[in-house]
């Protein structure tokens, strides 16, 4: 069976987009072959697989799969990115709302391939001594660091996620830097089980964290570049300590599309 496919890509977080709405060319049982197309030698390559579904009340459903074949949690870069390839098939302008694994999330689409995703609020915040623990749409573990340069990201990473807290469940681990006016990020995600060039619910982590370190001296909005690329969060506070009205901005952009055989 030949797949028609789509590929984008948000701050170097890559995706292979599936239009399932006419015809379902793949579902969640499809492990194998959604880890196939993923597969960077042996197919389209990618850090994750999303299927834009039909979802009565919505414009849309978002079901993201990482590398590996399997579902997972909330993607921030991949939410960007299939507002912006919803445009495209011509489902909507430039506003949509869908739903995806974690509830309903609105998105902008501005020009020059420029999106502005709604996340889910965020509480039950856990503050360590040298940590923060946080979801936002995805588990994260954020560290400050002070050069990024010096670490073995994947390595250190490794010891967080795969330790007795972690290792069955798995969490995304992300080291950050002060750099002049904004943060530098790496990412370890789950799933991938690598470095990515960027991830946007890690971002929004580390947004959201560095104002709980420091939010007598910063604005409601923190400016963070990936390996991949910039990209803007801004947010309210809650009156839990918590969050809300928090978006994720940044430039989602069409790479090539295609058709790919299944077996």
């Amino acid at each position: 069976m030949k797949i028609p496919f789509f590929k984008y890509q948000g701050t170097g977080n890559d995706f292979v987009m599936i239009d399932n709405r006419a015809t379902q060319f793949l579902d969640r049982s499809n492990t194998k072959e959604i880890e196939r197309i993923c597969n960077r030698r042996f197919g389209i390559g990618s850090d994750g697989l999303i299927l834009l579904q039909n979802k009565p009340s919505y414009d849309f459903e978002m079901v993201y799969f990482n590398s590996d074949g399997r579902e997972s949690s909330m993607c921030g870069n991949g939410g960007r990115c299939i507002a912006a390839f919803s445009k495209k098939v011509g489902i909507v302008e430039e506003y949509c709302k869908f739903w995806a694994i974690d509830g309903e999330h609105e998105a902008y689409i501005r020009d020059n391939d420029w999106v502005e995703l709604k996340m889910t609020d965020v509480g039950n915040i856990e503050i360590g001594s040298d940590y923060f623990i946080l979801d936002t749409g995805s588990p994260h573990y954020v560290v400050f660091v002070e050069d990024l340069d010096d670490l073995n990201i994947v390595e250190s990473a490794q010891m967080i996620r795969y330790s007795q807290r972690f290792k069955e469940e798995g969490i995304n681990v992300n080291f950050v830097e002060k750099n002049n006016d904004n943060l530098l990020i790496a990412t370890y995600e789950r799933g991938v089980e690598d470095e990515t060039l960027s991830c946007g619910t890690g971002v929004t982590a580390a947004a959201l964290s560095w104002h709980l370190r420091n939010f007598k001296n910063i604005a409601n909005q923190v400016d963070i570049k990936a390996k991949g690329g910039n990209l803007s969060v801004r947010f309210e506070k809650n009156g839990n300590g918590g969050f809300k009205n928090i978006w994720l901005c940044g430039k989602a952009e069409l790479v090539f599309e295609g058709t790919i055989d299944i077996h």
